[in-house]
C-alpha cells in the first residue's frame, strides 16, 4: 500500500440549504493547515452541478483511493427545492447515487448516476465510502427505507445499507448494514489503530421512549462487517439542541479529532466538536472556528501542499 501522503491543509466539500442553487457541490479550503477555519472556493458558487437524475445533489463525500492515484466523490441524488414532499422522496425517491472521479481534485468530468439500492428501497440518502481491507473493496453505505412490495405501500423506516465496489461502476448486491428497528441515517466512519468508529443519527422524534432522538450516537468495531459495540449517545446535546450529518476527521499535525454536527434547524448549521481520545467518546465544543456560509452535510478531506495549491489556483 502506498505511503500515507504528507498533508498540509483540508478541503471541505458540501452542499448548501435548499434554494435554486443550494443543492449542488461546493468546495471550501482551510486557512493554511488550520483544521477549523475555512473559506469558500469559486466565490461561493457551486464547483460541480448535477445534470442527471433529480438534478440536485446533497451530502457529498470524497474518498482518496487506496492506490492514492484518484478520488471518488459520491452524493445523494435529491432536490428538495423543487418539492418538500417528504413522503414522495422516501417512498419513490432515487435508488441511485451520483458519482464523480478525479485524479487531481480539479477535473471531475461529467459524473454518472449509478443505481445501488434494491427495488424495495424508497430512497438512497447520504452515501459514503470507506476502504475495507478484508474485502479488498470500497464499502459504500447509505440510508434506505425498505418496503414489502413493489407498490411501496405501508410504513417503513430508514436502515443503513451497503454494497461493495472496486471501481465505483460495478457494485455488489446491496445488503443491510444497520437495522435498529427504527429510523437511522447519516452514518460516517473513521479508523484509528485498527478500530473503526462509526457515528450516525438516531432519527426518531425525541420522546420518553427515545430521549436522545434527533442526535448522534457512536459505536466501534474491529471489522467493518463485524460486530459493532455501543460507545456513546447524545453527542453534542447541550451545546446544540439536536444534530445530524456528522463528519469526522483527524488533525494533520497531532492526535486530535474533529466531529462536526449539523444543528439542522438552526441558522448556524454545522457546529464543530473535538477530542484527543476517540475511544473515550467525549466531545467538547471547538473554539475559534470559521466555516463557510450555510455549511451543510459533507466531508473534510486532508490534502497535500500540492493539492492545496492546485485547488486554490483553480477556484481561489
Amino acid at each position: 500500500m502506498p505511503t500515507k501522503p504528507a498533508y498540509a491543509g483540508y478541503l471541505y466539500v458540501h452542499f448548501k440549504r435548499e434554494d435554486e442553487d443550494g443543492e449542488q457541490i461546493y468546495f471550501a479550503l482551510s486557512d493554511g493547515d488550520d483544521p477549523l477555519r475555512f473559506d469558500d472556493l469559486n466565490g461561493g458558487r457551486p464547483v460541480l452541478r448535477a445534470a442527471l437524475g433529480e438534478r440536485g445533489v446533497r451530502d457529498p463525500h470524497i474518498v482518496r483511493s487506496v492506490g492514492g492515484d484518484r478520488f471518488y466523490l459520491v452524493a445523494t441524488d435529491l432536490c428538495l427545492f423543487k418539492s418538500l414532499d417528504w413522503d414522495r422522496h422516501q417512498r419513490w425517491g432515487s435508488r441511485s447515487i451520483m458519482v464523480w472521479e478525479s485524479e487531481d481534485l480539479v477535473d471531475w468530468g461529467e459524473g454518472r448516476l449509478v443505481e445501488v439500492a434494491p427495488p424495495t428501497a424508497g430512497n438512497t440518502w447520504a452515501p459514503e465510502s470507506v476502504w475495507d481491507p478484508e474485502q479488498e473493496a470500497y464499502l459504500v453505505h447509505w440510508s434506505s427505507k425498505l418496503y414489502d412490495g413493489p407498490e411501496h405501500e405501508g410504513e417503513s423506516y430508514n436502515r443503513i445499507m451497503y454494497a461493495t465496489t472496486r471501481d465505483f461502476r460495478e457494485f455488489s448486491e446491496p445488503q443491510v448494514w444497520i437495522d435498529r428497528g427504527w429510523n437511522t441515517i447519516d452514518a460516517t466512519v473513521i479508523e484509528h489503530e485498527g478500530v473503526y468508529y462509526r457515528y450516525l443519527k438516531d432519527e426518531r422524534s425525541r420522546t420518553s421512549g427515545a430521549p436522545l432522538g434527533k442526535s448522534i450516537f457512536a459505536e466501534t468495531a474491529t471489522s467493518l462487517t463485524g460486530e459493532w459495540k455501543p460507545l456513546t449517545e447524545g453527542i453534542g446535546l447541550g451545546p446544540i439542541s439536536q444534530g445530524e450529518g456528522p463528519l469526522v476527521y483527524r488533525s494533520n499535525t497531532e492526535d486530535r479529532w474533529f466531529l462536526w454536527i449539523d444543528e439542522f434547524t438552526a441558522e448556524r448549521r454545522y457546529v464543530p466538536f473535538e477530542t484527543r481520545d476517540l475511544a473515550g467518546g467525549k466531545w467538547t465544543p471547538s473554539e475559534g472556528f470559521r466555516l463557510p456560509s450555510d455549511p451543510c452535510h459533507g466531508v473534510v478531506l486532508p490534502v497535500t501542499a500540492e493539492e492545496y495549491e492546485r485547488l486554490r489556483a483553480a477556484w481561489g
